[in-house]
């Protein structure tokens, strides 16, 4: 092992996120029960907020930064675990209140780990990372409620062009839904199609104010914007639908009716990926390994190293990253 590596770190400046490149050893690190070399980690909109500065994500900094991360076990004190094993953690407030991924070497808790499917390599893992993980949860959820059907009425994705979203479209169009995809950049129209998009809508159309029931249109939904946009996807699905919400990309606000809920008995699903149990962690990543075609993940991802997070972090938070961006923590 090296005795030194390189870690983003983000420290309090001032009273204010100041993302840094630092030199640390295994001594500085937690001492938490599982040592994990760590392969690779990604890039979030949540990482772009901790790591620009452009909200306080860092709850108790100085914090490496990164909510993913995937690697080998070197050393463990708990027999669930043992040297070698292939693991990755999404979420469990990495870069929130404990030090994440953003580093070659980090001490983990035990419960945090998920065993990582032997189909997927490390890349791969991080390709999906927290955004396409959540994306399994939501389609989970709809599946679970009982909602959507394949080949049966339509599915819509909003953010598509974005992680949770380009994910999302992959595996329910894998199932056999059909998908529209809601975006804001035809440009990423081809993408989303070969994705396994079937429709498009501008996501003008949902932004606007709408009417608390409007024609009704979705089956399901998985919607990773919240405010306007998820009243107006609330308003427009059928009667018995569901909308998974994971996300609040267009605001946290939800400026609308009841309406929806009490005369369609429309299910708004919360998903949370930060905190989920285990039990729905490896049910997501085994719907991922089994599911998710290879090579549409691979037409979706980037690989970008560590040196370039700053600047990755302004291009996602301005929407200019399309798909997923996988960060190499060697460079």
């Amino acid at each position: 092992m090296s005795e030194t590596f390189t870690a983003l770190v983000i420290e309090d400046v001032d009273g204010k996120p100041k993302a840094v490149f630092k030199q640390q050893n295994l001594a500085e690190l937690p001492d938490l029960d599982v040592l994990v070399e760590v392969a690779f980690s990604t890039l979030n909109y949540k990482d772009g907020l901790a790591v620009s500065g452009k909200q306080k994500i860092a709850r108790k900094p100085p914090l490496t930064g990164g909510i993913d991360l995937a690697g080998t076990v070197v050393e463990s004190r708990n027999p669930a675990w043992k040297k070698g094993d292939r693991v990755v953690v999404n979420g469990w407030g990495l870069s929130e209140l404990h030090n994440g991924g953003y580093t070659r070497y980090q001490r983990v808790k035990a419960e945090w780990l998920v065993p990582l499917p032997e189909k997927l390599s490390f890349e791969q893992a991080m390709a999906i990372g927290t955004a396409g993980y959540t994306a399994a949860l939501c389609v989970d959820a709809l599946e679970r409620w009982g909602a959507i059907q394949p080949g049966a009425d339509e599915v819509l994705v909003t953010g598509a062009a974005g992680g949770v979203g380009s994910v999302a479209i992959a595996l329910l169009s894998q199932a056999g839904y059909k998908v529209t995809a809601s975006t804001g950049r035809p440009d990423t129209h081809d993408y989303l199609r070969d994705l396994g998009a079937s429709a498009f809508i501008d996501r003008a159309e949902l932004q606007q104010k709408g009417a608390p029931l409007q024609k009704e249109r979705w089956a399901g939904a998985v919607d990773s914007v919240g405010s306007a946009t998820l009243v107006n996807v609330l308003s427009q699905t059928v009667y018995g639908g569901a909308v998974a919400a994971c996300g609040l990309a267009g605001g946290a606000d939800l400026p609308g009716t009841v309406l929806p809920h009490i005369l369609r008995s429309v299910a708004l699903l919360g998903v949370d990926s930060v905190m989920a149990p285990a039990g729905k962690r490896q049910a997501a990543w085994a719907r991922l390994a089994r599911d998710l075609d290879l090579g549409k993940l691979d037409r979706m991802t980037r690989v970008e190293p560590m040196s370039r997070l700053p600047e990755l972090a302004e291009e996602i938070l301005a929407g200019r990253i399309r798909g997923r961006v996988v960060i190499d923590v060697t460079r």
